[in-house]
């Protein structure tokens, strides 16, 4: 571990004194969204059908574009504010995310169904299940870090009350850390091992190991899940958490938790949060939602493998299969990815000149 300073290395007080990482949608940009969503979108197509060229989004790409190199090169993350709700049905405002990502990057699955984009909404899921996922229920969440280079989350409904946003970055709480427990700083640099949550493909093991902070050049690379890391404990094979490591993970949890580190929002319905998940982590507070299915809380998430990533460390491969830069890698590919999978994929990379990796994955 070594101090990281630049834009990543922020606090709560930056986020608030300055504010250019939040971005705001005019109305004319608002009106053209709208129309090209709409003039396109038809009920039965499936999202692997579009394509990028068929929407005009001359008038608001600048904007957008700002946003997601704000949040994968600067600060680590960024809001995006007043896109289109109340002139969208929910099928179209998804489409809408969808398209979004079809400029920004390539779409990663992201769970055993393989999913490229999913509905946040709970649905009784339990989260701290050996199968349990967050997003699909109303609990209050471990800090973590998804599974791809980016995050895209834009609210449809909020919730009647709670679900708020937190993010601390990953950067910070390396500073942090090393300056104030110098003495685990060499724990923190070796594996911690995270369950796949029984969503692993069949060429993968049931858990993988990472390093907390690990640097590849001059990156900083932050990995934390400790609902994933006590998941594995219960796993054949995963190493039983040394004194060490357990003390590790109290500290960085209190170390991101603390105020003056965690930024806290909600998400109003036409916001979108742009995230990267290899500097910063983030969480959300539990939630009630309301009681009449329209109103209930709602929002999409895509996970993005950008066409301008950078090289990643070699333990990230073993999530991520593949850490080479401008390649399509990371997301959760489940137990359903088949051909037509492979082939937007494909056409994707194609069209954002992007590499794909199809050496065969190989667990370390």
């Amino acid at each position: 571990m070594k101090l990281k300073t630049g834009p990543a290395n922020w606090e709560t007080n930056d986020l608030k004194t300055d504010t250019s990482w939040v971005y705001e949608i005019t109305d004319k940009q608002k009106q053209q969204l709208t129309d090209t969503i709409k003039r396109n979108y038809e009920p039965s197509r499936p999202l692997f059908d579009y394509s990028a060229a068929e929407f005009d989004l001359s008038g608001v790409w600048a904007t957008l574009e700002k946003a997601f190199r704000e949040a994968h090169h600067g600060r680590g993350l960024s809001l995006v504010r007043g896109l289109p709700r109340e002139t969208l049905s929910e099928d179209e405002f998804l489409l809408m995310n969808w398209v979004i990502g079809l400029k920004a990057g390539v779409a990663r699955p992201q769970g055993l169904a393989s999913q490229y984009i999913a509905a946040v909404r709970d649905v009784g899921t339990n989260y701290r299940a050996s199968n349990g996922r967050g997003y699909s229920s109303n609990a209050k969440l471990d800090f973590h870090v998804d599974g791809a280079d980016l995050t895209t989350l834009i609210c449809f409904n909020k919730a009647k009350s709670g679900g708020q946003s937190m993010i601390s970055s990953g950067v910070t709480a390396n500073n942090y850390f090393l300056k104030e427990h110098p003495e685990l700083a060499d724990t923190a640099a070796k594996n911690f091992y995270f369950s796949r949550q029984n969503e692993q493909a069949n060429d993968e093991a049931p858990f993988y190991g990472q390093p907390l902070f690990e640097h590849e050049g001059d990156h900083l690379f932050c990995k934390w899940n400790r609902n994933r890391v006590q998941s594995a404990q219960k796993l054949e094979n995963v190493p039983k958490l040394t004194e060490s490591q357990k003390k590790t993970m109290e500290v960085l949890d209190e170390i991101i938790m603390r105020p003056e580190l965690m930024y806290t929002m909600y998400l109003e319905p036409g916001d979108m949060q742009i995230l990267n998940n290899y500097t910063m982590f983030h969480s959300r507070t539990h939630y009630e939602d309301f009681d009449a299915p329209e109103e209930k809380r709602c929002l999409f998430r895509l996970w993005l493998a950008p066409p301008d990533s950078i090289k990643m460390p070699e333990s990230w491969k073993a999530f991520y299969r593949s850490i080479e830069p401008s390649t399509v890698r990371g997301g959760i590919r489940g137990q359903a990815y088949e051909q037509s999978h492979a082939d937007f994929e494909k056409r994707q990379a194609d069209f954002l000149g992007m590499k794909i990796d199809n050496r065969p994955h190989v667990e370390p």
